[in-house]
């Protein structure tokens, strides 16, 4: 699917509607089954998390593996470009990201596949930031929407995680945090 997608952007000027075509032909090849394994492992990782905070990671990340629904489903047409070098630079840090998650053994290709295609939609189509406002992480902080920006309180201690979104995400660092 990145593939396609960079293949995309060489002409240039890309429209919302162009890259949502492709985001929803990848993500109608999703199953139940896929969405269910997904659902799992979400689960097995949550297995090392301090118990206060497990429930709601498990929350958010499967609300956000849920989101392939709507990808699916969405029948908007939105107006607008999309900037092409962002949008390249989204596409080299999720190739990167694939590469490096080949390897690991607990890992399954469906669940990469899934955060690719939803971190692309809500990022580039929805112009929202990758995890949902409200989103809660360790502390109690949570993604804000104020005004039309939206803060995350976790940006600035991810952008050096190779497995992070947060380089291409719209969200802020909330400087409250």
């Amino acid at each position: 699917m990145l593939s396609k997608v960079k293949n995309l952007t060489i002409q240039g000027l890309i429209n919302k509607n162009e890259l949502l075509t492709i985001l929803k032909e990848n993500a109608r090849k999703f199953t139940l089954q896929d969405i269910v394994h997904c659902s799992l492992q979400i689960q097995q990782e949550a297995d090392c998390i301090h118990t206060s905070y497990k429930k709601e990671y498990i929350k958010a990340e499967t609300g956000f593996v849920i989101r392939i629904v709507e990808v699916k489903d969405d029948g908007f047409r939105y107006k607008g470009l999309i900037d092409v070098e962002e949008l390249n630079i989204a596409i080299d840090i999720l190739e990167e990201q694939e590469k490096m998650v080949e390897y690991l053994e607990d890992s399954d290709p469906a669940f990469v596949r899934i955060y690719s295609i939803i971190s692309l939609y809500t990022t580039f189509i929805k112009d929202e930031p990758i995890h949902q406002v409200g989103t809660l992480f360790p502390g109690g902080f949570i993604v804000k929407k104020e005004g039309d920006k939206y803060t995350c309180p976790v940006k600035d201690n991810n952008k050096d995680n190779p497995l992070a979104l947060c380089p291409f995400c719209i969200a802020e660092q909330d400087e409250e945090v």
